[in-house]
């Protein structure tokens, strides 16, 4: 047993630590976008899908010709063929998308030719090592599923110990190779384990005849206690039977919403911070452990949970919508906890009711195949299928509705008439669910009308009063924002109270969401001059005939106020700001010869002077359409000067350009809210100082909402011997302007000309508890402003 526990648990804590560590290790090559942790989720999903493929075949061959111990055999080639590809390490800048190609099939190959072959060894381990168990003579073996408890502990462990523990302590170079050493271990254990089988003697024959296939839980490949008594509120003769193809495509649904809701959250934290571990392991995290819950060896616990679960879903989804629709921001962390907890009140009860649903233990491996199927399903909706269908993040809100759809209605009604649960109480709703169904009178006609006509309803009030609040009806009790907020809030409860709780209707209640959303939307009036995404986010236009304003995210991007020629440089980037500061007291010869990485909508362009040359350093094309875009943005066309823009990732496309090349180089490059990462290590600073001149300067725009980089570049100056200066900048200016942070390095102080003497401009911050940055070092954990 400590054998096996060992083999399982190393294999589970493996899995689960190379998912964000590999994630990291691609991050800088695809832009520091939210859209590669979706897309590696995609490519683990797919191929923990193959995985499972291997293990029913397998376990198929061992129950009629292959035997078990043949098979261990099978399996050790398994776990030796991916040390063809050890130790792990950080791809090469080969791997880099070109400027014209789609990233998430670059990546998806990449990580299948780095990652794949010891990511799919360590997913098929855990469920034949059971299988192995219940193969001996061993007093356990016909109920081995307590070792998945083993597989949570490790899986726990690696997902949150990596940027809790590895992330901060260990170098990337490092992490793969220690990484490459527990798979080396795992692969002495299973060896041990084969051993272990091979020497003990088989289970007797009487026992095989019953014994059950076994396999792992959906996630982490650990087992599930199926020897518990079956949910009390599975319809009768749901548990006995080969599976039929509406209750498999019941299972799939049950788990593409969580796995797409899981991935919308992520993207939604990840967007408004930054792509970092800790927000990507917290939801998948929750994901894991709801699995844990439900697939729990005592029965007592998950039942009451599930039906807890069930009977707050549909206020804490109205709360959910709530929030959206009303755009709440502050305060940001109980805005991130509301989303989370929404997420995993949404996983319980569906992964819940697919627990509740699990066949016979012979059927297992098939029923864990369409709940994988389940899972990659919602990795490809989110990954592939909505960047290229919708042209805004409509893949969560979707995923919400969805949820609704699928809320237990006959359950609900049972908690809400304050039923006690029971085997009796389970069969008469059964009956009553047959009658009504098999009924074509008229009070199920009048239902299913309903169903359709009730929300519709909601939705056309909602669209007539926000007519009525713009047209200043209520003004004489709120203001209009509050009004119309009171008026979200009671359309939301409404639709939770009366169409879930009351009628006890999934439909209507999913439809009544999904209407009170568009309506809101609607109502909002809040038209999109331009709406667009690609692989790197979601971008959007907004304005009037005298002002436009691109917006990515949250977070306002860049805008121009029209009227004037050329144009005057608004924003972050105002003449009495930072950028102005610099370009008016740098000399000349510095100023004559710029280079910006990120072009947003081009405002930069106003620095540049006729007869000069600005080159912008791009690394989305979309960002570049968006910008000589006349009917959106005129800066490239109307302020002085040349305009070149070289698309691709800004450290790839500058390490082409000459040395000594550049005055000044403007770092202006943003993933949504923060700048990112591999733009601020040593190397990245080393990079920009080797295409300056010698008195260039390095302007390095870091506002953001979340993070303390100022230290970080303050730490990376002193680390190479640069002079470094920053401002934040929170002085009123001409309407328009915002608040924002600079930071200014230079070769020596005298660069700075007379800026050096502006008080405005202070000494950069130190952090001295944490080391210089580096592309192999980062711990973005440590930067956090927790206020």
């Amino acid at each position: 047993m400590l054998l096996f526990s060992a083999t399982i648990f190393i294999s589970a804590a493996l899995l689960f630590l190379v998912e964000p560590m590999f994630a990291k290790f691609i991050l800088p090559l695809f832009g520091s976008t939210p859209a590669v942790w979706t897309g590696s989720m995609l490519f683990f999903q797919a191929a923990l899908l193959a995985a499972y493929l291997y293990v029913h075949a397998t376990t198929h061959a061992t129950t009629t010709w292959l035997g078990a111990r043949r098979q261990a055999i099978l399996h050790l080639v398994v776990v030796l063929l991916p040390l063809l590809v050890l130790p792990l390490a950080v791809p090469g800048d080969e791997w880099a998308p070109s400027s014209q190609s789609n990233p998430i099939f670059l990546l998806l190959g990449l990580l299948a030719v780095s990652v794949g072959l010891p990511f799919f060894a360590i997913s098929t381990t855990n469920p034949l090592v059971q299988r192995w168990l219940s193969d001996t003579d061993h007093p356990a073996a016909r109920d081995p599923y307590f070792l998945y408890r083993a597989s949570n502990l490790g899986s726990v462990i690696g997902l949150l110990g990596y940027p809790l523990v590895v992330e901060r302590e260990f170098t990337l170079s490092n992490q793969g190779l220690w990484w490459s050493v527990g798979y080396g271990l795992l692969v002495v254990l299973v060896f041990a384990s084969a051993v272990m089988l091979w020497r003990s003697e088989p289970a007797p024959a009487q026992e095989e005849e019953e014994a059950e296939s076994l396999s792992g839980d959906p996630v982490s490949g650990g087992g599930s206690p199926l020897t518990a008594d079956p949910s009390l509120e599975a319809p009768a003769g749901r548990l006995s039977g080969r599976p039929t193809w509406l209750r498999r495509a019941r299972w799939v649904g049950l788990t593409f919403v969580p796995s797409s809701l899981m991935l919308g959250v992520t993207a939604f934290i990840t967007t408004d911070i930054t792509p970092i571990p800790l927000l990507w392991v917290i939801p998948l995290s929750l994901y894991l452990f709801s699995f844990v819950i439900v697939f729990s060896p005592s029965q007592t616990v998950p039942d009451l949970v599930h039906r807890g679960m069930v009977a707050v879903l549909p206020l804490m989804i109205a709360s959910l919508v709530v929030a959206m629709l009303i755009d709440l921001r502050d305060p940001f962390w109980l805005l991130v906890g509301l989303h989370l907890l929404g997420f995993f009140v949404v996983a319980m009860v569906l992964h819940g009711e697919v627990a509740r649903d699990r066949p016979p233990a012979r059927h297992l491996t098939e029923f864990y195949l369409w709940v994988s199927v389940g899972g990659v399903l919602g990795g490809v909706f989110n990954a592939l299928v909505a960047p290229v269908a919708f042209s805004t993040v409509i893949e969560y809100p979707l995923a919400i509705v969805l949820a609704c759809l699928f809320l237990p209605g006959l359950l609900l009604a049972r908690l809400v008439a304050g039923e006690r649960d029971g085997r009796d109480e389970a069969r008469r709703g059964d009956e009553e669910e047959r009658m009504t169904s098999s009924g074509s009178g008229r009070g199920r006609q009048l239902s299913l009308v309903l169903d359709f006509v009730l929300p519709l309803a909601l939705g056309g009030l909602m669209v007539a009063l926000g007519f009525a609040v713009d047209e200043g009806t209520f003004d004489s009790i709120f203001d209009r924002p509050t009004v119309w907020q009171l008026f979200i809030g009671l359309g939301a409860g409404l639709a939770c109270l009366w169409f879930a709780y009351i009628s006890s209707r999934p439909i209507r209640f999913g439809l009544g969401i999904a209407a009170l959303i568009v309506a809101v939307t609607f109502a909002n009036g809040e038209t999109s001059l331009f709406e667009d995404r690609s692989f790197f986010g979601v971008y959007r236009v907004t304005g009037d005939e005298q002002r436009h304003t691109l917006i990515f995210g949250n977070t306002n991007h860049g805008a121009q106020a029209f009227g004037t020629n050329p144009p005057v440089p608004t924003t972050y980037y105002d003449n009495t700001g930072p950028v102005g500061q610099a370009f008016d007291a740098l000399p000349e010869e510095v100023t004559s010869r710029p280079a910006v990485i990120g072009l947003g909508t081009g405002t930069m362009a106003c620095y540049n002077k006729a007869g000069q040359q600005m080159t912008f350093y791009e690394i989305d094309p979309l960002i570049e359409s968006i910008a000589r875009n006349e009917s959106l943005f005129t800066y490239l066309r109307d302020c002085p000067g040349q305009k070149e823009v070289v698309l691709g990732d800004a450290r790839l496309s500058l390490a082409e350009a000459p040395d000594d090349e550049y005055g000044i180089i403007v770092a202006d490059a943003f993933s949504s809210d923060a700048i990112p990462v591999h733009l601020m290590t040593r190397e990245a600073i080393n990079l920009y100082f080797d295409k300056l001149k010698e008195n260039g300067v390095l302007l390095v725009h870091i506002s953001n909402r979340h993070l303390e980089l100022e230290p970080v570049l303050g730490n990376v100056a002193q680390d190479t011997g640069l002079a470094c200066r920053a401002q934040n900048d929170v002085e009123q200016g001409p309407p328009g302007k915002f608040i924002s942070h600079w930071v200014m390095m230079a070769r020596e102080d005298g660069d700075f000309g007379s800026m050096a003497e502006n008080g405005r401009w202070q000494p950069c911050e130190l952090d001295p508890d944490t080391a210089a940055w580096t592309d192999d070092f980062s711990n973005l954990l440590s930067t956090f402003n927790w206020n």
